[in-house]
């Protein structure tokens, strides 16, 4: 036996293993609310004072949790307000339920999957965090109070779309706001249109 079939063959992609000790699946939301009488998109971020940031709503997803519950819970539990899903138009490597697709970007309607994910280093010691990124809207326009663990500090606050982004401390968050808003944006104008 030659040393290579002991070993087995390299893929012809590279590759990284990371053992279930050694990665945090966290999801969270862009979450989004229409004001209605200017008729523009807010988007809710998280101001923490004691760290001096402004966030997006995220967290680990717990055991037995799916990634779509955690993003809603998550969001929730940090802002005080219920949200759900948003469907949007998105392109995505995901194939359509029960089609045999070849694996290139297209266009799918009504889609709820996450639009980004974020693979985040933490050091050998805390491992890697991967993030799934999902569009989420209010439900309600009353906050509810009291909804975050003792460890949280987070003011939320519903802001315009296009200043949410700005004033978001990270540029990954800034990407990613930015990424959903174009998302919302170009659902909105191809239900205008009447092209969905």
């Amino acid at each position: 036996m030659s040393t290579q079939e002991a070993v087995g063959q390299n893929r012809p992609y590279p590759s990284s293993i990371h053992f279930s000790e050694a990665f945090v699946i966290c999801a969270g939301s862009v979450l989004f609310h229409k004001d209605l009488p200017r008729k523009k998109w807010q988007i809710c971020i998280l101001h923490s004072p004691k760290a001096k940031v402004c966030v997006l709503p995220k967290g680990r997803k717990d055991h037995g949790e799916s990634i779509e519950s955690a993003a809603i819970r998550e969001t929730f539990e940090e802002t005080g307000y219920d949200c759900k899903l948003l469907p949007c138009t998105m392109t995505t490597r995901a194939p359509l339920p029960h089609v045999n697709m070849v694996d290139m970007p297209h266009v799918v309607e009504g889609a709820t999957e996450p639009f980004a994910i974020t693979v985040r280093s933490l050091g050998e010691e805390k491992g890697t965090k991967i993030i799934w990124w999902y569009l989420a809207i209010a439900t309600e326009d009353a906050k509810k109070q009291g909804t975050q663990t003792d460890s949280e500090d987070f003011q939320s606050e519903f802001i315009e779309a296009g200043r949410a982004v700005e004033r978001l401390t990270f540029q990954d968050d800034r990407e990613i706001a930015g990424r959903a808003l174009k998302l919302v944006l170009d659902m909105e104008e191809g239900q205008a249109l009447g092209v969905w």
